[in-house]
């Protein structure tokens, strides 16, 4: 994850995903690029097409902010896009990090007992910790049952993106594969420009890519998004379909690190399922056969 090739990348694509109408130009014959001309992005942000082309070829390192912002208007980035390309630009600088304090995040469980005593307070939600990497670090009683597809019988600690592009399970687990996998990715790829240094990331990136098509595929799309909030539909190999709303909470205590919590519509029939699963956990202190 070269930084200069991160820029150039992720700014090509950007500019190849607008059409001259969608800024407010006439098309014109004979274009020979697929969205806007690098001119035609210069034009707009107010910078020479020199400088432009001098930023698009990755050498991003003492853009002001100004100049990072007219472009970010004229490729109407949004908040993330426009975030992870300050990203790319503080990592030019030298500064490794984004607005979020962060550092390393253990591949291990949390150490702090009162970390796991929160997480088990949380009794009719689903709620784990991971990290940067989409390792999951520590979760609550109905979260290991939850994940048992995904956690198994122990071992090495569960990743995420493992479990979505190289366990054949989650094309069952998921539903929604493809709109799964496109999150999965485009998070990754805003977790890594906040440290293209990051040794663990170019790694699982490099073992993803090898091993999954998809993945390679994904992440060359230059993709970004957060988490926040949503909703997503499972299907679990005990209580069948479920929809679940989510968010994601940041931990101060630990840079680096999120707290997910994943709750059902009081009410419904996706409560329903998450109750029977709570309960069978209450009953059974083992892990779900996986199908």
């Amino acid at each position: 994850m070269d930084n200069r090739t991160e820029v150039r990348e992720f700014l090509m694509s950007r500019r190849a995903k607008l059409t001259p109408e969608e800024v407010g130009l006439p098309a014109g014959p004979n274009r020979r690029v697929p969205g806007l001309r690098r001119a035609e992005v210069a034009t707009l942000a107010g910078v020479s097409v020199e400088y432009y082309s001098t930023l698009e070829r990755g050498a991003i390192a003492g853009a002001s902010s100004s100049v990072l912002d007219a472009i970010s208007r004229t490729l109407q980035l949004d908040d993330t896009e426009r975030e992870h390309l300050l990203d790319l630009a503080r990592a030019a600088d030298g500064i490794s990090t984004s607005r979020r304090p962060r550092r390393r995040a253990s591949k291990q469980p949390p150490a702090r007992p009162s970390l796991q005593w929160a997480l088990d307070a949380i009794t009719d939600g689903i709620a784990f910790v991971r990290n940067q990497h989409q390792d999951l670090l520590a979760t609550n009683a109905l979260g290991r049952a939850f994940y048992a597809p995904l956690i198994g019988d122990g071992g090495l600690t569960p990743n995420l993106a493992r479990f979505q592009f190289l366990d054949p399970a989650s094309r069952d687990f998921y539903p929604d594969w493809d709109a799964f996998a496109e999150m999965c990715v485009s998070i990754m790829r805003a977790e890594a420009g906040r440290d293209p240094h990051d040794r663990a990331m170019q790694d699982l990136v490099g073992e993803l890519s090898t091993r999954s098509d998809t993945f390679r595929r994904l992440w060359g799309a230059h993709d970004v998004r957060t988490h926040g909030s949503g909703s997503k539909r499972f299907n679990h190999p005990l209580v069948g379909e479920i929809n679940l709303a989510y968010e994601e909470l940041i931990l101060t205590a630990e840079p680096g690190l999120v707290l997910m919590i994943y709750t059902a519509e009081p009410g419904s029939p996706s409560a329903e399922r998450l109750r029977l699963l709570a309960s069978w956990t209450a009953d059974h202190h083992t892990a779900i056969p996986e199908h």
